[in-house]
């Protein structure tokens, strides 16, 4: 899998970049997950009040990866960072049953978003190593991802912490 999405991104970006938001509920890990993919290890994070951007290197493609904060006071600006956008890598806190409808509403919402309409998107229930954690089924029912019709998406279950699905999901 990993040889078919490392040819499907070289036939559509060439050499260049490609650009990745990783959105989410403030709280969810996403910077774990970003310095997980670029480094390899956990590292102890704040949290992102604006952004964070890393290049990832993967299967000998190059990802710009945008990790926006996710407080409600920042969501707004997210808009922001939608132009040139190929994918997005929306991360829901599979433990954080409370807030899934939260999640969901913004997530649809971004789906909405006319500069994304061509955006893969690859969701990250993350977590997985917490007591309680929803599993990748539970979070695709909470989450409505059967409303998805018009683009491609993948869940995958994870553990920033443990580095279990990530790659995973980059493979697909």
């Amino acid at each position: 899998m990993g040889i078919l999405f490392s040819k499907m991104f070289s036939s559509v970006f060439g050499n260049k970049e490609a650009r990745i938001l990783v959105l989410g509920l403030d709280n969810a890990g996403k910077t774990t997950i970003l310095y997980r993919l670029q480094m390899g290890e956990v590292v102890s994070t704040i949290p992102t009040i604006g952004f964070n951007v890393e290049t990832v290197q993967y299967n000998n493609i190059k990802f710009q990866v945008w990790d926006l904060g996710g407080q409600t006071s920042i969501r707004p600006y997210w808009r922001c960072y939608f132009p040139n956008t190929q994918a997005i890598i929306y991360v829901v806190d599979s433990s954080d049953t409370d807030r899934l409808m939260i999640a969901k509403d913004e997530f649809h919402a971004i789906l909405e978003e006319e500069e994304l309409r061509g955006a893969i998107v690859l969701i990250f229930a993350n977590k997985q190593d917490l007591p309680g954690a929803l599993d990748d089924a539970a979070v695709t029912e909470a989450l409505e991802l059967h409303r998805i019709k018009n683009r491609q998406w993948a869940i995958f279950k994870t553990s920033a912490i443990k580095g279990e699905g990530l790659f995973e999901g980059l493979d697909w």
